[in-house]
């Protein structure tokens, strides 16, 4: 989607930034902290980020990268640690104990990277040498006790989910399970160490379109990670609503956000379709209608107030949900392209990275924004790997 970012010149502290969408034809507004009375926190001075990114069409070399970023809000500096051309576009990242993190394709994608915590590539892998069909998913997850490493897949032949158990010193296969669905693509554990699957539901052809879309069948899942045993299942009534990202509020709290991509054949039906769905205490609800994302949220975060803030990518807003005025999604950011979002400060803050840079948000502080160091547009997703204070 054509954007444009504009903020003012970087200062060691800026009172605003201000940020908008070329398309809107209006005057950029500035990014508002709006929210929770302001609390003791830590506010970052550096911190190391991992993010896929793409490179501008018309780049020499491989232009599908997957590195580190060091952001030092001290000094409004941004400065790549590491740099890795990758087989494809990457998608979902995972924190691993090490320090590192665990870099995975995106649909239908056949490749895993594993990176230390100083971005070096300690490891890849080819699902080639599984001997098995199976595409990614987009996301991996760490069994409780770190021996086994889960990742989202799928048989193209049969477009049955699965999860693939592996090696998460080697990326190898060691085994697998069912999703209980179709179109596995994110997971979780909960406290107890059970494993949730977010089944998109979305049927698709060997190459990732999708297809025959009256059949789809998108499900939130409870498995038990040791086999698979499907424990719980919960559905929303409206089966064009894919269950797509998902995260836990801040606080160690059993209330889960579920993004949501609409499917609709009618763009009008897509463009007034919820956001968000919450999970907690059994039960899986739309808590609001209010559709400021134009039916599509790329990605999740915990938020301030035991709630999530979600990347509406089509419109260029960050929007908050909390429990306190559940029929609501609060706008807290207007920049080109939202998408990869991570909390910090006990989630009472939010970094988000848009197409020219990255907003730093929180309940109780003036905003902050620097620009990416060069041309990158990065992916949906990215995680915090150290930070100092």
């Amino acid at each position: 989607m054509p954007a444009c970012l504009r903020c003012p010149p970087p200062s060691p502290d800026p009172p605003h930034c201000r940020a908008a969408a070329s398309s809107r034809g209006s005057a950029p507004s500035p990014l508002q902290a709006r929210g929770t009375p302001p609390a003791p926190h830590r506010r970052p001075r550096a911190s190391a980020w991992p993010p896929p990114w793409r490179l501008p069409d018309g780049t020499p070399g491989e232009l599908d990268r997957v590195g580190v970023l060091e952001i030092d809000w001290a000094a409004s500096h941004i400065r790549v640690l590491a740099d890795h051309p990758a087989p494809g576009r990457a998608h979902g990242l995972l924190a691993m104990p090490d320090g590192g993190f665990v870099a995975v394709a995106n649909r239908p994608g056949r490749w895993l990277l594993r990176c230390d915590a100083q971005g070096r590539v300690l490891q890849r892998h080819d699902l080639d040498a599984d001997g098995a069909p199976h595409t990614l998913g987009g996301h991996a997850m760490l069994s409780a006790d770190g021996q086994r490493l889960f990742t989202c897949e799928t048989n193209p032949d049969t477009g049955d989910g699965w999860i693939g158990v592996r090696s998460p010193d080697t990326l190898r296969r060691l085994g697998e399970f069912r999703s209980h669905g179709i179109d596995p693509h994110q997971m979780l554990l909960d406290g107890d160490g059970r494993l949730w699957v977010a089944n998109g539901g979305i049927p698709r052809l060997r190459d990732g379109r999708k297809t025959a879309m009256e059949r789809m069948a998108p499900s939130l899942v409870e498995l038990a990670p040791d086999d698979g045993r499907l424990l719980a299942a919960h559905r929303l009534a409206d089966p064009r609503l894919s269950v797509r990202h998902i995260a836990w509020a801040a606080g160690g709290s059993k209330r889960m956000g579920v993004a949501l991509q609409a499917e609709h054949e009618d763009e009008a039906a897509r463009r007034e379709a919820p956001l968000l769905a919450v999970l907690e205490d059994g039960k899986l609800t739309l808590p609001t209608r209010d559709a400021q994302g134009a039916g599509y949220a790329g990605d999740i975060a915990a938020g301030p107030g035991g709630g999530f803030v979600l990347s509406g990518q089509r419109t260029g807003r960050g929007l908050w949900w909390h429990p306190g005025a559940a029929a609501d999604l609060v706008r807290v950011a207007e920049l080109g392209e939202p998408c990869a979002l991570a909390s910090w400060d006990d989630g009472r803050g939010v970094l988000i990275a848009a197409r020219l840079g990255v907003a730093r948000w929180h309940a109780s502080e003036a905003p902050r924004m620097l620009r990416w160091p060069m041309p990158m547009s990065p992916d949906n997703h990215w995680l915090l790997l150290n930070e100092a204070a």
